[in-house]
């Protein structure tokens, strides 16, 4: 594996934003009962977290 293919980038603003959004809301709703939100609040910090993944590891995404 080179070094090339371990640099991380930065991910674009608008991915950026959306993964934050998500990870806030699913903590509100671990923490507080919000209908709709706590049902799927595990969810939301995972899809949160997979998309700052994503977003790091590939250029322009």
């Amino acid at each position: 594996m080179s070094s090339k293919s371990l640099n991380p980038s930065a991910p674009n603003k608008l991915l950026w934003l959306i993964a934050i959004v998500l990870g806030v809301l699913g903590l509100i709703g671990m923490l507080t009962p919000i209908e709709g939100i706590s049902t799927y609040a595990n969810t939301m910090i995972l899809v949160a977290f997979l998309l700052l993944a994503i977003g790091t590891s590939f250029r322009g995404v």
